[in-house]
Parts: structure tokens; C-alpha cells; sequence
């Protein structure tokens, strides 16, 4: 990385829970790519007063995630079409004070879905209703999948994440046998929820795919359990890796490969 001078590109990420995973993946390929950049983690009790320094200061990207990613959408200048179409950000670009806002999750999940081959006709049971919950449902039904229920405990939310996209929402466990299960919830993340696994044994071994978005610890209960079922596993690590790579992009203007991705998220988590 270079000394730090007067001339360097600050990017920053905004999150409730910051972790090291998004300032590791980003400084690494700064340096990698001899890039004039420095990136780093902030939490914040004033989002409004944040993303007035972004503007301000110049700050050149803004990655967003939970709790802001809804509340943020009023503070920007721009909502592109991604993250128009599921009311969530994660990310933030700032071009000479105006700031436009995407969502790069929506771009990772449907990314993944087609990479691992999920079938459409396969019936799917989403839990959460956040921000990450609109973009992995709008990704399977931008995806084709017509057989989708969205459990959440938050009815509003729940419920109106399910009618927006004409999917079922219901509030409890329904019994096993969806094939494709995906925890869009912090049950399993690092702290207080860190030994919860989010579905049932019984829920996992009818299923064929468990996809669990939890990025920090990639290895969560959930994910463990369903290796050890022998079932196919996506984690929360190609989701951050993925969207992480497309806002590196959007930042900087190189285009990383999927080599330097790679590399990149290895050692983000060391």
C-alpha cells in the first residue's frame, strides 16, 4: 500500500457490525494493482451525518449493509435500477458530490445462482425479510424460480417481500421438504446468535441445496450441518466476494478476475 499522502482515494463501508473481511479484500488489491487507494470500516450513530462526509470529504465509494441499507436510499442523489428494484443499497458511488446508489448483493446472489446450476422448478424457502432478503428474492425470481415462500417473523416486512415479487409468506417453521433453503437472517453471524442454526436437521436432509448468506463466519452452524448431509453448499463467502469484486469496480474502474477474486477473499479472512 502506499504512504499514505494527500492525493489518495478514500473508500469506506458503512455497517452496524463492521468486520476486517471488506478492508482486507479491498486494500489487498490496491496494493496488488498499485492503486493510489485506501479503504476503511466505519459503524455509525448518524447515517445522515455519515453520508454527508461522504460527499463532503470526497469519499469515492460507500459500501452499505445492514441496518442502513433501506434508510440510506434517502440520502443519496441517484438510485440506480438494482437497487430501485428491491428498495435496498449496498453500495455507493460519489462522482464530484453526486452520489448514485446500487445494489451489488442482487448482483452476486443471481450471479450464484446460475454458477451453481439451481434448478428453477425447485421449490425454495427463504428466511428473513431485510434488505439481503429483497435481493435474494428478487434474484430467484428474476431467475425464473415460480415456487418460493418467505418465512420472517416480521409480518409487515414478511409479507410484503412476498406479495411484491406473488410469493407465499408465512411466520413459522412449515415442515421439511423444500429443496433449496436460504437463511437471509443473522442466526449463525458472529455474536450472541453465533451457535444458532438457522433450519432444522430435518429441514436440511429434505433438501437438496442450503444457501446460507451469513458472510462472517462463512463456516456457520447451518453450513456445517448441511456438509455434513452431503448437501450442496453456498456460502456467505461467494456472496461477499462477488458483490465485494463488482463495487471494487464501480470505485475504481478495473475489472478484477476471477483469479484475484479469489485470491482476494482468501485473504480477506485470515
Amino acid at each position: 500500500m502506499p504512504i499514505l499522502n494527500k492525493d489518495m482515494t478514500l473508500c469506506i463501508s458503512l455497517s452496524g457490525r463492521p468486520s476486517n473481511i471488506g478492508t482486507r479484500f479491498h486494500n489487498y488489491l490496491y496494493e496488488e494493482l498499485g492503486l493510489n487507494y485506501i479503504y476503511k470500516a466505519f459503524s455509525t450513530d448518524d447515517l445522515a451525518g455519515a453520508i454527508a462526509g461522504v460527499r463532503a470529504l470526497g469519499i469515492r465509494g460507500c459500501s452499505v449493509s445492514m441496518p442502513f441499507k433501506e434508510e440510506v436510499m434517502a440520502l443519496v442523489d441517484t438510485i440506480e435500477p438494482s437497487a430501485a428494484a428491491i428498495d435496498s443499497v449496498n453500495t455507493i458511488v460519489n462522482t464530484d458530490g453526486h452520489l448514485s446508489a446500487s445494489n451489488t448483493d442482487f448482483e452476486a446472489i443471481a450471479t450464484l445462482i446460475q454458477h451453481h446450476e439451481l434448478d428453477p422448478a425447485a421449490t425454495v424457502l427463504v428466511r428473513g425479510s431485510g434488505g439481503m432478503a429483497k435481493a435474494v428474492v428478487a434474484a430467484f425470481r428474476a431467475a425464473g424460480f415460480e415456487n418460493l415462500t418467505v418465512l420472517a417473523r416480521n409480518e409487515a416486512s414478511g409479507g410484503a417481500l412476498a406479495q411484491k415479487y406473488g410469493y407465499r409468506f408465512i411466520t413459522a417453521d412449515p415442515e421439511p421438504g423444500h429443496q433449496i433453503l436460504v437463511n437471509v437472517t443473522p442466526l449463525g453471524m458472529d455474536g450472541a446468535q453465533a451457535e444458532v442454526q438457522s433450519f432444522s436437521d430435518a429441514h436440511i436432509a429434505a433438501a437438496q441445496t442450503v444457501f446460507d448468506v451469513v458472510a462472517f463466519p462463512s463456516q456457520t452452524p447451518l453450513a456445517i450441518a448441511a456438509q455434513e448431509q452431503g448437501k450442496q453448499v453456498i456460502t456467505g463467502a461467494e456472496v461477499i466476494a462477488l458483490q465485494a469484486a463488482a463495487q471494487f469496480e464501480k470505485y475504481t474502474g478495473h475489472a478484477l478476475s476471477a483469479d484475484q477474486v479469489a485470491r482476494a477473499s482468501e485473504f480477506s479472512r485470515l
